[in-house]
Formats: structure tokens, C-alpha cells, sequence
């Protein structure tokens, strides 16, 4: 369903749902995150995973609901906030550190709230991506954003991604919320940050071919944007290797129209579209190689991996 709302007005008054964001040194970006959720929810949590610079610091003058955990990876974070933060109220309104909710969204999502339709267990918003500060096409159009907390698990055979398992219908905000990480703009920090998420995804990879992981969501091209992506990442596995990154970089330039994004733009389908998924396709052989020499078996990477993407942590 699509919930209609006025575009053009601001949230106006504080709805009943909270708010969780997880942090690790986000001292550069976190205020301007608090202050997009400040205004519209009485109820943020924030889950730190122990940040050495100011975000706690930074994050307390937003609320007092600080919490502290180790972070293994997302899915198994989110898991844990689940099962142990006390939030205040049944609707919650996900969001990371580098995200802003837009006015827009924010009257949705009051709107959603009030609304409660029994039918819906969560809503979608869109997602817009920003890559140094200007918008990025041909990324995710929709992320789910508010859900009721309690009717929802996480899937946690995913080792970089997560998704979200819940009952009923899924709504669908057309407010935007806005991806733009400072902290990329620093090249090296991208680099090193997708170079350990192809690594965790190549051994995805193999233990889902090896059956070892399965999705907790069903696959659907016609589901809702979760199992539509799941069934799109099934027909991606089956593609061959080192084919299918030149295969997305031409869907990403082209089908999407990607080259009007400018050089900044260019610059980022070419690294997350061709170079990421080359380095993924490049572990993927190199295992794979391993496993069939003797060097390796996918009990060593299921056991160095798996354990803690499956969420199996104190």
C-alpha cells in the first residue's frame, strides 16, 4: 500500500515511535542524523558499539538512551537491539548514522503511526544515495524504515546486508531518506571498508552454493522489495564469474542512466559496481581454488565466518 501524505509540510507533533541508530565514531555525521529525528520522535536510542571520538558525547544531547554493545556485523547488532533495548514504544523508525529523514518523510511516517493499519507490520521508504554530496542513481530504491518491533526478526544468514523477516503487508512511504556517508569521501576508508565486505560476501557466496545458508525470507519477484531483491540475488548467483560486475556496471551506466551522474558519480558505479563485485568474483576463485587443493574446506570458513554473521554472539 502507499500511504499519501502532503509533501510539502513538516512534522506536526511528536508521534509515538522510537527511533534506534547504531554508531561507531561517528562524531562527523551523527548530530546531523539526531537532528532530521530530533523534532518528530520522543523516544531515540542509540546502540554504540565503542566509538573513540565524540558521538557519545555528541549523541547525548539528543537523548539519554545510550547503549552499548561489540559489533560483529550489522544483523547480529540489530538483532541484539531487538532483544535487549527497552524501547518505548511498538513502532520503531530504523536509521544509520549517515542517514537524514526528510520533513516529508517524517509526516509519513506520524501518518503511518496514527494510522496503524492491523494489516501492516512495516513500511518501506525510498532510499536516495548521495556519493560526495550529490545523488547517485541505480542504488537501492527502497529501504524498510519503520516496523513494528516487536512482530520483526532479522535474517541472519546475510554477512554483509540485512534483511528483516516480519508477518503481514509491508507499506510504502514515497518520502525520501538520505544516505550520504562523510566518512566515504575519504577514499581510502571506502576502500578498506569494501575490501573486508568482499571477503565476508565471496564466503556468502560459497556457503550458500554449498546450502549451508539459507534465506530466512522467501524469494518473490512480485514479494515485497526484500524478497524481490533475495530472488534477484539468486538469479545473480547463477551468472558466470567476472562477468557479471562488467554485466551491473553496464546496467548501473546505462539501464539507470548512471552516466548522468557527472564524474563524482561515474567514479562510484565503477568502484561499487565493476571493482567491488570483480574483488568479490576474484575471492569467490581464489577459495574456491583452496577448497579444491585441500588448502581450505568450507568447515575453516564457516567456522572463521559464519559464527558471528549468524548473529551467535554473547
Amino acid at each position: 500500500m502507499l500511504l499519501e501524505t502532503d509533501q510539502g509540510t513538516l512534522p506536526r507533533k511528536v508521534a509515538p515511535v522510537s527511533v534506534l541508530l547504531l554508531t561507531h565514531n561517528e562524531a562527523c555525521q551523527v548530530e546531523r542524523c539526531l537532528r532530521s529525528v530530533a523534532g518528530w520522535a520522543d523516544d531515540i536510542h542509540v546502540v554504540d558499539s565503542g566509538s573513540t571520538d565524540e558521538t557519545v558525547a555528541l549523541a547525548r544531547k539528543y537523548t539519554s538512551h545510550i547503549h552499548f554493545h561489540t559489533y560483529v556485523d550489522h544483523a547480529s547488532q540489530l538483532d541484539w537491539s531487538f532483544r535487549n533495548v527497552p524501547f518505548g514504544h511498538d513502532w520503531l523508525a530504523l536509521v544509520d548514522a549517515d542517514h537524514v529523514v526528510t520533513p516529508e518523510l517524517a509526516g509519513q511516517i506520524q501518518d503511518a503511526v496514527e494510522l496503524d493499519d492491523p494489516r501492516c507490520s512495516a513500511y518501506y521508504a525510498r532510499h536516495r544515495y548521495h556519493f560526495g554530496g550529490r545523488p547517485v542513481r541505480g542504488f537501492k530504491p527502497w529501504s524498510l524504515r519503520l516496523m513494528r518491533h516487536a512482530q520483526v526478526t532479522i535474517d541472519a544468514s546475510e554477512m554483509v546486508d540485512y534483511r528483516m523477516v516480519f508477518p503481514g503487508k509491508a507499506g510504502y512511504l514515497p518520502g525520501v531518506i538520505v544516505e550520504d556517508n562523510l566518512k566515504e569521501r575519504d577514499l581510502d576508508f571506502w576502500i578498506d571498508k569494501h575490501r573486508k565486505f568482499s571477503t565476508r560476501l565471496a564466503v556468502e557466496q560459497l556457503l550458500r552454493r554449498s546450502g549451508r545458508l539459507r534465506w530466512s525470507i522467501q524469494p518473490a519477484l512480485n514479494g515485497n522489495h526484500d524478497q524481490r531483491m533475495v530472488w534477484l540475488k539468486e538469479r545473480w548467483f547463477g551468472l558466470p564469474l567476472f562477468v557479471r560486475p562488467m554485466l551491473y556496471f553496464l546496467y548501473r551506466c546505462i539501464f539507470k542512466r548512471g552516466f548522468l551522474d557527472g564524474r563524482s558519480g561515474l567514479m562510484y558505479h565503477f568502484r561499487h559496481a565493476l571493482w567491488f563485485r570483480m574483488l568479490i568474483d576474484a575471492k569467490i576463485y581464489a577459495f574456491s581454488r583452496q577448497i579444491k587443493r585441500g588448502e581450505r574446506s568450507l568447515d575453516e570458513l564457516e567456522r572463521e565466518f559464519s559464527q558471528s554473521a549468524l548473529g551467535r554472539v554473547a
